[in-house]
C-alpha cells in the first residue's frame, strides 16, 4: 500500500512538491559536478546532502583509500561558501581549532585571531586521532555554533556543517569518541568498497586526469538555508510520528515488542535527538526523492545511519557477535508500519 497524507490539505502538500521538484534540478547539477571526481558513492553522497539539508552534522567511517575526504572536500567545494580541512592529530590543541588571542608588538594590542572553525563546511580528518579536549572544543561548536574567544562569544557562519572522518581499524594512537559526543552526529556513514565497474572506472579516470578534475561552484550558501526553509515544510503525518516514537521506544524496550532475547543485551536505546534528527533525515530523504511529505519507507531508508552509533548494546552481545546494527534491523521488521 502507497503511503499519502491524511490530515494535511492536498493542495498545500502539492505545492510543496512542485517547489521541491524545481530545487531537485539545482541538486542534479550539484550532483552532477561531484561526481567528475568522485566514481559511485550514491549512497555516500545522498547522506551528505540529506545532512546538509537537514542541517546535521555527519560523520563518515570506512578503511583508508575509499575517498571519504576527497568526498567531503569535493562537495564542499561544488557548494561555494568557506571550506577548511582539519587533520586531526594527537599534538592538536583546542586553540589550533577555534583561534587564540594574539598580541600585536607594533601596535600594542591584542586582537583575536579566528581558527578554522571559522568556515560554512569543516572536515574533521580522523578526527579520533586528537585529544579529548580538542574533540570536545569542536563537538560545542558543533552543538552551539558559536565559539567563545577572548570574553566573548562569535557566532559561527550559517550553514555550518562539520563532516568528519574516522578510520576503524589501526586503533593505536586513537582516541575514540564517547558515546554522549557522537551522539552530536545526526548521521553516521559507513563507507564501503566500491564494486568492480567503479573500481575500473577509478583506475580509468585516474590514468588519464591524474586526479585533477576541477570542480566548479554551482551553487552559495544563501541557496542551502533557501533549502531548508523549504525542507521544514516537508509534512510529516501525525501517524508517522508515532511510527518514529514506537521505533525510539523499541530500541529502549525491546521486550514490548516482541524482541524479548534482546532485552539484556541493550545497555542504552536511543535518545529523544535521535527522534528529531530521524524525522529531519526523513524530510530531508523525501526531499531528495522529490516529495513533500514523509512516507514510513523514508524513515526505514535512513533508520541505520541515524541510529547505529545512538543505540548502545553490551559487551555480551559483543561476545554473541551482535550489534546495534542488528538490533535496529529487528526493530524495523517488527515495529508495525502505519
Amino acid at each position: 500500500m502507497i503511503f499519502q497524507p491524511q490530515q494535511a490539505r492536498v493542495s498545500d502538500v502539492a505545492s510543496v512538491t512542485d517547489r521541491i521538484q524545481q530545487e531537485i534540478v539545482f541538486l542534479s547539477d550539484l550532483t552532477q559536478e561531484v561526481e567528475k571526481v568522485i566514481v559511485g558513492q550514491k549512497a555516500l553522497l545522498d547522506s551528505l546532502l540529506i545532512g546538509l539539508l537537514a542541517d546535521g552534522h555527519v560523520l563518515l567511517e570506512g578503511l583508508p583509500g575509499l575517498a571519504k575526504s576527497l568526498a567531503v572536500q569535493t562537495l564542499a567545494e561544488a557548494l561555494g561558501g568557506r571550506f577548511r580541512r582539519i587533520q586531526f592529530t594527537p599534538d592538536l590543541l583546542p586553540s589550533d581549532l577555534l583561534g587564540t588571542h594574539v598580541y600585536n608588538p607594533k601596535t600594542g594590542e591584542w586582537a583575536v585571531r579566528e581558527g578554522p572553525i571559522f568556515a560554512h563546511f569543516v572536515l574533521a580528518d580522523e578526527i579520533n586521532r586528537a585529544p579529548a579536549k580538542v574533540q570536545s572544543a569542536l563537538l560545542e561548536a558543533m552543538q552551539e555554533r558559536q565559539v567563545s574567544l577572548a570574553g566573548e562569544t562569535r557566532q559561527l557562519p550559517e550553514p555550518f556543517l562539520v563532516l568528519a572522518t574516522q578510520n576503524p581499524v589501526e586503533q593505536e594512537g586513537t582516541y575514540p569518541l564517547p558515546e554522549a559526543q557522537v551522539d552530536r552526529f545526526m548521521l553516521k556513514v559507513v563507507v564501503g568498497y566500491p564494486n568492480k565497474e567503479e573500481e575500473r572506472k577509478i583506475i580509468q579516470r585516474m590514468a588519464h586526469t591524474g586526479g585533477t578534475a576541477k570542480v566548479q561552484a554551482v551553487a552559495e550558501p544563501g541557496q542551502i538555508l533557501r533549502l531548508r526553509k523549504l525542507l521544514d515544510q516537508v509534512f510529516v503525518d501525525p501517524k508517522i510520528l508515532t511510527y518514529v516514537v514506537d521505533l525510539m521506544d523499541a530500541t529502549r524496550h525491546p521486550q514490548q515488542y516482541g524482541l524479548s532475547e534482546w532485552q539484556p543485551l541493550v545497555l542504552y536505546g536511543a535518545s529523544p535527538r535521535a527522534a528529531v534528527a530521524l524525522t529531519q533525515a526523513a524530510k530531508g530523504r523525501a526531499f531528495l526523492d522529490g516529495r513533500g511529505y514523509v512516507t514510513p519507507q523514508d524513515v526505514k531508508s535512513v533508520s541505520l545511519e541515524v541510529l547505529r552509533h545512538r543505540v548502545v548494546t553490551t559487551y555480551e552481545a559483543e561476545a554473541e557477535g551482535l550489534g546495534s546494527e542488528d538490533l535496529i534491523g529487528k526493530v524495523l521488521d517488527h515495529v508495525p508500519v502505519p
